[in-house]
């Protein structure tokens, strides 16, 4: 089975239509950033790295330097499929990143999106 194409895309070609779709709604990229951080462990220094080397989405979650275990408390669809029933693991995490920008983008509270256990 082929994987989708998403795999393949560079995360820094995805990340500035995250920001655009935050700061359409209010929000900052520095809220952005804390989402990634908060999900995949990225400092600043790691993140800014990822995007200069041009990282692919399934490059970018294997590298990861600590997926947050509170990520399985994300829930909700995206594209109209439940994230928690997503079976592939990257286009779980993938997912899970599209689902916190969502509610970045919905006004959800910071303190709501970073779930705490």
């Amino acid at each position: 089975m082929a994987k989708h194409r998403i795999y393949s895309t560079s995360f820094a070609s995805v990340y500035p239509l995250y920001i655009a779709k935050a700061e359409k709604k209010g929000r900052t990229k520095a809220e952005i950033d804390q989402i990634i951080s908060w999900l995949t462990g990225y400092g600043g220094a790691e993140l800014k790295a990822q995007l200069e080397k041009q990282a692919d989405f399934e490059t970018f979650f294997a590298k990861a330097p600590r997926l947050n275990p509170s990520r399985t408390l994300i829930t909700g669809t995206v594209c109209g499929v439940r994230v928690e029933e997503i079976v592939e693991p990257t286009m779980r995490e993938i997912r899970y990143l599209d689902k916190l920008i969502d509610e970045l983008a919905k006004g959800k509270a910071m303190e709501k999106i970073l779930r705490k256990p």
